[in-house]
């Protein structure tokens, strides 16, 4: 697929920062928060996120792959969210100063 996404932190004003920013508007419009939770959090349907970011077990590809195919009970995305899409909601899930979406 050649996903690129950084796990590195981004000076303000990046490309990064405007991924992750585009991220959480994906996570909140793209229905991830009614499993995930709006905080990430996680809730009885899917486990938190908020951690994800420095779980060691859950590196980019890893993330990536799970968006992309799924596994237990997560749907598999890879038909619904562009690579792009996909990107940028990794490095949404990888932001060390994660952004909030903004109100619809």
């Amino acid at each position: 697929m050649g996903l690129v996404c950084s796990a590195a932190a981004a000076p303000a004003g990046t490309k990064e920062d405007a991924d992750a920013k585009a991220g959480a508007v994906l996570f909140r419009d793209r229905g991830c928060t009614y499993c995930h939770g709006a905080k990430l959090e996680g809730t009885k349907k899917a486990p938190p996120l908020a951690d994800v970011r420095n779980d060691k077990t859950w590196p980019v590809d890893k993330i990536t792959e799970q968006i992309l195919n799924g596994g237990q009970k997560m749907p598999p995305f890879r038909d619904s969210l562009s690579d792009d899409e996909i990107a940028q909601l990794v490095t949404y899930l990888r932001a060390k100063n994660r952004p909030e979406a903004p109100p619809e």
